[in-house]
């Protein structure tokens, strides 16, 4: 397997030196060089040869020093609230498992999913749809599902490096993002179509539209193979009875008042549509509580050990790399490559509707899911008089497109929520190789036909 890995990021290299003398596409040599380094990147966390936090570098030294994009372009992933909302995540983790709150939590809702395992894994999948509805952020859903789901686990008896804490780990992570791209407010790359579909065209998005569009298939289908995938790649079995203690240690009132801090954040979190504060900006101020000493929520160790830096420098690496291949026009000429070679053909539908779907996915390899919507939308009015369909039916094929996820890498929030969790991000590729096969071949046939029957195409 080190083998192959090897030969993937060398042809990576080749390729990438290729592209920087040749300047395929009619890209500039700014654009070649910036391909070129895309590629070795994607090479690099595709195969796990080195770290994410290693790869993550690599780019962002290579722009530098090749001049391709100033420190404040580069570094602006930081400022990012994705980062933040990173940090928020770590730290509620910390004061959840250093107050005890998480076992005590865990142990409250063992007896309602600990009939089973697939009652354990069915049951956090459904939690994580429901707070999609209530969350706007998939990475606050993250940070508060992913202490409590880890607690559950000790209790049940999956311990560190067992088959079934990676399950819980891969099922928290897909149920808290994956289901709400079919819930209008619930995912960045929903939030930038309807931005960039209002400003660019005046379209604008019913919640309830989006909703019945989207959800049947991308939502509640599409939830039960995930659970049926998890459950076949990571078997296991819980502890029942007795065996396992139930774990209520910490201070009981320092734990009731960490529970209405978290139930404030929700609070907040769930009215963003009406106070318009940020998600992370929310989380910052939960983070600043948490952290003050004298409270003893977290105290400096705890989050010295807790924060992890090179989980940061992955998710930064993935959002630079979305934002240089837009800034840069790559996008656009990728995606003008991609859409030349599908095969469209006018009056056949779903042929078409399966190549506007693909096109968001392959597209999303390199500009990652937030950056699809940045670089296809502009492409809409063409798209509609290639294919016949109309303008909102091709903006709403986006979202099949970067729903459909092939690599973990694509989506920061799947890789923030298995640090979280303390689990390799491995497993995930798994689910997610597998998912994609299901889509293509059972998913997109079911909601062309669901759009078909909503009179959409």
């Amino acid at each position: 397997m080190r083998r192959l890995k090897e030969i993937i990021v060398v042809g990576a290299l080749m390729l990438a030196a290729w592209s920087a003398f040749s300047l395929p596409a009619g890209m500039t040599s700014d654009q070649a060089l910036t391909f070129g380094i895309m590629l070795i990147t994607l090479s690099l966390w595709g195969t796990g040869l080195v770290p994410g936090y290693v790869a993550s570098t690599f780019l962002f030294t290579a722009l530098i020093l090749a001049g391709l994009a100033a420190p404040q372009e580069v570094f602006s992933s930081f400022s990012s609230s994705a980062i933040w909302l990173v940090v928020t995540g770590f730290v509620i983790g910390a004061a959840i498992t250093h107050s005890g709150l998480g076992g005590r939590l865990g142990a409250m809702a063992r007896p309602h999913l600990s009939k089973s395992y697939a009652t354990l894994i069915a049951g956090l999948m459904l939690i994580g749809m429901v707070l999609g509805f209530v969350m706007p952020s998939s990475l606050g859903r993250a940070a508060v599902l992913v202490p409590v789901g880890m607690a559950l686990a000790d209790v049940l008896g999956l311990g560190k490096g067992s088959t079934g804490r990676t399950g819980v780990a891969v099922i928290i992570a897909i149920g808290t993002n994956m289901p709400s791209f079919a819930i209008l407010p619930s995912n960045i790359p929903n939030v930038i179509l309807s931005g960039v579909a209002e400003q660019s065209f005046d379209a604008h998005f019913s919640y309830a539209e989006y909703l019945l569009l989207h959800y049947p298939v991308l939502g509640l289908l599409k939830s039960a193979i995930i659970v049926a995938l998890v459950l076949g790649f990571f078997p296991a079995r819980v502890a029942t009875g007795n065996a396992i203690p139930t774990q209520t240690t910490g201070s009981g009132r320092r734990q009731m008042a960490l529970l209405a801090i978290l139930l404030v954040t929700l609070g907040f979190w769930s009215t963003d549509q009406i106070h318009g504060i940020n998600a992370a900006w929310i989380g910052l101020g939960t983070s600043l509580v948490l952290m003050v000493p004298q409270l003893g929520f977290v105290p400096p160790p705890m989050f010295k050990s807790s924060v992890d830096f090179s989980m940061l420098l992955f998710v930064a690496g993935a959002l630079t790399l979305g934002t240089v291949v837009n800034t840069s026009g790559l996008g656009e000429i990728i995606a003008g490559k991609v859409l030349s070679a599908l095969p469209f053909q006018p009056g056949n539908d779903f042929l078409n509707f399966i190549s506007l779907s693909l096109l968001g996915t392959g597209t999303s390899i390199f500009t990652t899911m937030a950056g699809v919507p940045a670089v296809l939308t502009p492409l809409a009015p063409n798209l509609a008089e290639t294919t016949g369909f109309s303008l909102n039916a091709v903006l709403m094929m986006q979202v099949i497109g970067f729903s459909t996820v092939i690599f973990p890498y694509q989506v920061g929030p799947l890789i923030v929520a298995m640090g979280l969790a303390g689990e390799s991000t491995r497993p995930l590729l798994k689910v997610t190789l597998a998912l994609f096969v299901i889509t293509f071949l059972v998913l997109l046939p079911l909601d062309f036909l669901w759009w078909k029957l909503l009179g959409v195409i």
